[in-house]
């Protein structure tokens, strides 16, 4: 049943190292059958990695600590709004909707995921890192879809009076 409340977000404990819940819910969606140990050895071997890229770049405008780094990449890969299919009279439209902030936050994980995971030959904590790291500076694939997300809502924006 879509849109019932639960208690998952009072029950989410925080991650052992850094103690954020936000972290703690990356690791469970980077999870694959269960393997919460191995989900956390990944994401945090990729945080890792981000921070010996930050300590040999240096890049400007870049956050101190790790976590707040993350939570830039995270914030770059969010996306304001979607289109949403709308069948309106027979015709579809593509209706362009504000996006609510736990869907936002579920779409910039999964698309940071998916470009993780897409990319093959290295293992996934490099792959991991070097997105997240991306996503940090506004690049990256994560970044692109959801531009182009902001690009479609913007071309579709004569149907927003369809929003329902």
């Amino acid at each position: 049943m879509a849109g019932r409340i639960t208690k998952s977000e009072q029950q989410l404990q925080p991650d052992p190292r850094y103690g954020d819940k936000v972290l703690a819910k990356f690791i469970n969606c980077v999870m694959l059958d269960g393997k919460k140990a191995v989900a956390q050895r990944c994401v945090y071997a990729a945080l890792d990695e981000m921070q010996a890229r930050i300590d040999k770049e240096k890049p400007e405008g870049m956050p101190s600590t790790i976590i707040e780094v993350f939570h830039q990449a995270i914030d770059n890969a969010k996306p304001n709004v979607e289109v949403r299919s709308k069948r309106v009279g027979g015709a579809n439209y593509q209706v362009p909707m504000p996006v609510t902030q736990r869907r936002r936050q579920s779409l910039g994980f999964r698309w940071i995921i998916q470009a993780a995971r897409g990319e093959k030959g290295k293992p996934i904590a490099k792959r991991l890192g070097k997105e997240l790291y991306d996503a940090a500076r506004g690049e990256g694939k994560a970044v692109t879809t959801r531009e182009q997300t902001h690009r479609m809502a913007e071309a579709n924006k004569a149907f927003s009076h369809f929003a329902w």
